[in-house]
């Protein structure tokens, strides 16, 4: 190795990429290529950087199979910034199938974690669990609640990522990716503790960019993340107290995700949007109860509700008892409908004495009924807070879920898309909508780490 690459590869390690480039910037073999494209890609011109890595890759010859593989990983590194995620991850894999049986274990490492921030971005966050917990991160969350798919995934017991001769930059993403999957899972405290490792590994890493990506992280954590609304009040909440109150074991009507839970049970509504209506309005009224004419009003949109409307109102009713039935029972009233919890120890209708009505008070034992809705009011945040467990919806889907139509929902996420508050995967009829990771995982700065040099 000459002189002058390895005093590039020093350069960029600092993050100094214009030190590194009048070093090398007018060489073209192999090795010089790839610091160039690195260079490129810490100067944030994705696109030249990509081209530059390809050729590096392709000037290697047969018997550097490792120096090609570690081309490989910065290429990949350099798509996810890009956020282009076209490219199939067979690719990836063989290059880090390669840097494992040549014992370059940071590299691997490297190729395994930008595999799983793909896997987040596409918004398949068991997926990325699953690898993130074969990488050996965490401690992953003890236990990942899927809000969207209506089961509650399998336990997880959490490993730390062994740490000894790796590089801290890769340490803090490792960590970061961990704080993702916890904190799209509600689970805060695994969040916590991630976002502490990282912290600690970002500043023995000394890299500015993921220092304020790490303080961006746990700054989400005291944000406002939705509001209860309970007895007529409203209280901004937390996401470390958003947890606690689906851990209450309290009947939560989630205007967020569209759906019921009590415990680890969920019943989503996200595709049934009359049910969904009909659950938040009887919510809001607990212990009280609705009448008719104001349920068709929310339910079916009309003023002037007739005998037509009341009848469909009767069959909603049903299939949301049906819906319901492991968590809450309703019941008829003199003008209308009421909605009562059943305790946990309860899971049938029928337990209770008649409900004779509005009641002031909660029968003896009764679960509590609360609704969460957005931390503010507007189409807007009913897409982020649908898009905020960071699986990926269709329009069709959102528009469904929103009661609304196609063409609206369309045009607030065009306008959310270009304030950088949604992302869109896919073309055409296979395009999807996720919203951006809760940390933005710096990708480029890490890059000189993918081609050691000494």
């Amino acid at each position: 190795m000459d002189s002058l690459i390895a005093a590039a590869g020093r350069a960029l390690v600092v993050g100094d990429a214009l030190g590194a480039l009048k070093r090398v910037g007018l060489r073209d073999d192999p090795p010089a290529l790839a610091l160039r494209g690195i260079a490129m890609a810490q100067l944030g011109e994705h696109p030249r950087a990509r081209e530059l890595l390809r050729r590096a890759a392709r000037g290697f010859g047969a018997h550097e199979e490792l120096s090609r593989a570690r081309c490989v990983v910065a290429e990949a590194e350099v798509a996810l910034a890009m956020r282009d995620l076209r490219g199939s991850p067979r690719t990836l894999a063989v290059a880090s199938a390669t840097l494992e049986a040549r014992a370059d274990r940071a590299n691997a490492l490297l190729a395994r974690l930008i595999a799983v921030r793909r896997l987040l971005l596409l918004g398949r966050l068991d997926e990325a669990a699953s690898a993130l917990a074969s990488v050996g991160a965490g401690p992953l969350p003890s236990r990942l609640t899927a809000p969207s798919g209506g089961s509650e995934r399998s336990e997880r017991g959490g490993s730390f990522l062994d740490a000894r001769g790796l590089p801290p930059a890769l340490l803090a993403v490792a960590e970061l990716a961990a704080a993702e999957v916890a904190l799209r899972s509600l689970r805060t405290a695994p969040a916590q503790a991630a976002l502490a490792r990282a912290q600690e590994a970002a500043e023995r890493a000394r890299v500015p960019a993921l220092l304020a990506e790490v303080a961006e992280a746990r700054a989400a954590l005291d944000r406002p993340a939705a509001r209860r609304v309970h007895a007529g009040r409203e209280l901004l909440l937390r996401l470390d107290e958003v947890e606690a109150l689906l851990d209450s074991g309290a009947l939560v009507v989630d205007a967020c995700r569209r759906g019921l839970r009590a415990g680890a049970t969920w019943r989503p509504l996200a595709r049934r949007p009359v049910l969904f209506a009909l659950a938040r309005a009887l919510a809001e009224a607990w212990p009280g109860d609705v009448d008719r004419d104001a349920l068709i009003a929310r339910a079916f949109r009309t003023r002037r509700p007739n005998e037509s409307h009341r009848a469909r109102l009767r069959v909603q009713i049903g299939r949301l008892r049906t819906v319901a039935a492991p968590l809450a029972r309703i019941e008829a009233t003199a003008r209308g409908f009421a909605l009562i919890g059943l305790p946990s120890a309860l899971r049938a209708p029928g337990q209770f004495g008649p409900w004779g009505g509005p009641a002031a008070l909660r029968p003896r034992g009764e679960r509590e009924v609360v609704v969460l809705v957005p931390p503010i009011d507007g189409d807007r945040a009913s897409l982020l807070a649908l898009l905020a467990d960071g699986a990926a919806w269709s329009t069709s889907a959102l528009a469904l879920a929103l009661g609304a139509s196609q063409r609206t929902v369309q045009r607030v996420l065009v306008e959310l898309e270009a304030a950088g508050g949604v992302r869109s995967i896919g073309r055409a009829r296979a395009k999807r909508w996720l919203s951006p990771p809760l940390a933005g995982f710096t990708t480029i700065l890490l890059l000189p780490a993918a081609l050691p040099l000494g």
